[in-house]
This record gives C-alpha cells, sequence and structure tokens, in this order.
C-alpha cells in the first residue's frame, strides 16, 4: 500500500482525518497549495502542493502523487475539488484513488 495524501494540512480537518488514519502505520504526507510557514515546509511535515489556479494542474498532482508512492488522496480544499472531479478517470488509470470531500472545512 502507498502512502496517504491529505491536503488542505493546515486545516483542522485535515488534522482530524490524518489522526484517523495515523494508527494504521502507513506514511501520511499532508500538503497544501496556500502560505505554509517556512518551518513547516523545511521539517517536511507539510509538503507545498501546486495551486490549483495552474492549468496544468491535474497533470502536476498527478505527478506529485508518482513521485510519493500516493495511492490515496483526501482532497478537502474546494478550489482543489472543482478543478480534480474531472480528472479522476486519470488518476484511477494510475491507480490512485482521490477521495473528493467536501463538506466545510
Amino acid at each position: 500500500m502507498g502512502a496517504i495524501l491529505i491536503t488542505a494540512a493546515l486545516s483542522a480537518r485535515a488534522h482530524r482525518l490524518k489522526s484517523e488514519y495515523a494508527a494504521n502505520a502507513v506514511v501520511i504526507i499532508m500538503g497544501d497549495f496556500d502560505d505554509v510557514p517556512t518551518v513547516m515546509l523545511k521539517s517536511g511535515a507539510i509538503k507545498k502542493l501546486p495551486h490549483p489556479a495552474s492549468s496544468a494542474y491535474p497533470h502536476q498532482i498527478l505527478t506529485f502523487c508518482l513521485d510519493n508512492n500516493i495511492s490515496t488522496a483526501f482532497v478537502l480544499n474546494k478550489q482543489e475539488i472543482s478543478f480534480l472531479e474531472p480528472a479522476l478517470q486519470l488518476f484511477y488509470e494510475y491507480g490512485i484513488d482521490i477521495q473528493l470531500i467536501k463538506n466545510d472545512l
């Protein structure tokens, strides 16, 4: 089993989700495209993700997932969801399960 990516890493919802999976002995990668404090990036606590406004956003996230052995991604941000939802088939073709969490953060 690959790693889990949780987006919107600066949100409380992301940390609740992380704690739900932490006991399963899987690698959890927290990522965010918003301004992340440098200390968190340098420590590796949070990875910088591409901004959803990029025209190549789905491909950039796919590359991130492949480079980091992501098998499941929990997408929490509304902007990210709107750009990834039409590209779900692309991720499934690579064996990456995208979970679009549409409830409010």
